[in-house]
């Protein structure tokens, strides 16, 4: 009987010390991915509207826009507040975790002609920095197949100057609705919603 009782305790006591070794390494990168699943989709493919895919994004441009939310310099409606939540590490290990996520692209029903027209000004203003049609971007977000409505919210973010453009960007932009008007932004967003 003392044979069965120590037994059992020494089980329980197990248990603790590994309970508590895992509590102390802090949660995974999977764990902390999941709790943006809400808003961002399983693994970071959004099912829109007006939140972005973040799979497949390069890991420094997530670390940056989560500082930027961080420190207020982008704009949110309530990433300001999440981020804020997250240590330096765990954003890290998210980072890591979302550049390894494929981006599902689902049919949005983009206006065929709109894309059309959209992909020419693409080719023309934007493809320098997102390559491959917007799936592929050095230092920015993936354009290609992100939800219609975050697109157009993020335009107006930035022509209207609550969100701040990279020089490049401006430049581009500015020669782009010089020329092309301002329907040149609706006609970019058809281009990237129709891609699958």
């Amino acid at each position: 009987m003392k044979y069965k009782t120590l037994m059992q305790g020494a089980i329980v006591l197990g248990s603790l010390t590994l309970g508590a070794a895992a509590l102390a390494a802090g949660p995974s990168a999977s764990m902390l991915a999941n709790t943006c699943a809400g808003c961002h989709g399983t693994d970071g493919s959004s099912n829109g509207p007006a939140t972005p895919t973040i799979a497949g994004i390069k890991a420094e441009y997530f670390i940056e826009t989560m500082q930027a939310y961080k420190d207020g310099t982008r704009p949110a409606t309530i990433m300001d507040r999440i981020a804020k939540g997250y240590s330096e590490d765990e954003i890290k290990l998210m980072a890591g975790y979302f550049a390894e996520q494929k981006f599902v692209r689902i049919d949005q029903g983009a206006d065929k002609k709109l894309a059309a027209a959209g992909k020419r000004l693409h080719d023309r203003y934007c493809e320098k920095c997102h390559e491959d049609g917007g799936k592929l971007a050095d230092d920015g977000g993936i354009l290609a197949g992100q939800m219609m409505p975050y697109l157009r919210y993020s335009f107006t973010d930035f022509t209207s100057g609550s969100r701040e453009m990279p020089k490049k960007m401006k430049s581009k932009v500015d020669e782009m609705m010089k020329k092309a008007g301002n329907d040149s932004l609706e006609q970019l967003v058809h281009y990237y919603g129709s891609q699958k």
